[in-house]
């Protein structure tokens, strides 16, 4: 990985009224990883992310994405750099799949119709979604599908980093696992470098090179799993040691195994 981190956050402090959300967080992400966030109900982790993507201005620090302070990125530059997929998937109900998928490539990177609407199936095809789910409503799509229709919306301008908000909430152990795979897939494939707020241990097991956690305003640990999951903090140990988290490593050893 490269040394210069893609995003480099220091003393950040995020704020609502009286609420102090971050406070002094510092936080680097490297070129070519994904890195899952997590932390508990509160922690910030979905703000923290619309801080990355210019969406909230925090109260004090500095966020710098490819080198550059996010508050000196134009807005339309900062939508070709980066993917976002937001937890709901955010798709236009009265759009197709192709049609969602065509906005960004028509607004920003100024193509026709038609030549939005083939590269729109050739983003599709990317997700591994079947050809027809072009031609489908929001409505009309199961919850694994709204997900990667809004990955192919994402990728729509080729970014150099992609967001993810709890992409597999939701979604069935099945979908999610398909999904946990997909991104790592695409990862290597695109040479993206991923920021995943997520909730999901599999994920984390099956996807992350590293794992930050936001507590008490900041984040405390930002490591390979191994090391975070040992850490000394009382949300760590509950969170990885607890049911879920022995059921998620026993899940990721049965994999290794057959493998």
């Amino acid at each position: 990985m490269a040394t210069q981190p893609i995003i480099h956050i220091r003393g950040l402090r995020n704020q609502f009224g009286a609420q102090v959300v971050h406070d002094n967080l510092d936080l680097d992400v490297h070129r070519g990883e994904i890195l899952g966030v997590v932390g508990g109900s509160g922690s910030g982790k979905s703000v923290l992310l619309r801080s990355i993507i210019g969406l909230q201005t925090p109260a004090a620090g500095t966020v710098e994405l490819l080198g550059t302070n996010v508050r000196n990125i134009k807005k339309s530059q900062l939508e070709k750099q980066t993917g976002v997929l937001f937890q709901s998937g955010a798709l236009y109900s009265s759009m197709t799949v192709a049609e969602n998928i065509s906005v960004p490539l028509i607004e920003h990177a100024k193509f026709s119709r038609r030549e939005a609407a083939l590269l729109a199936r050739m983003k599709i095809a990317l997700t591994g979604l079947p050809a027809h789910a072009a031609d489908l409503y929001p409505a009309e799509l199961s919850g694994g599908m709204i997900k990667r229709a809004a990955l192919a919306r994402a990728l729509a301008l080729d970014p150099e980093v992609l967001f993810l908000d709890e992409p597999t909430a939701g979604l069935d152990p099945i979908g999610a696992a398909a999904f946990d795979k997909l991104l790592v897939t695409l990862r290597d494939a695109l040479d993206l470098t991923v920021f995943l707020v997520t909730h999901d241990l599999d994920t984390l097991y099956s996807s992350c090179d590293r794992v930050a956690v936001l507590a008490e305003k900041h984040v405390i640990v930002a490591e390979p799993l191994a090391t975070v999951s040992e850490f000394d903090h009382p949300w760590i140990q509950d969170y990885f040691h607890g049911p879920r988290g022995r059921a998620a490593i026993q899940a990721q050893t049965r994999l290794h195994q057959e493998d």
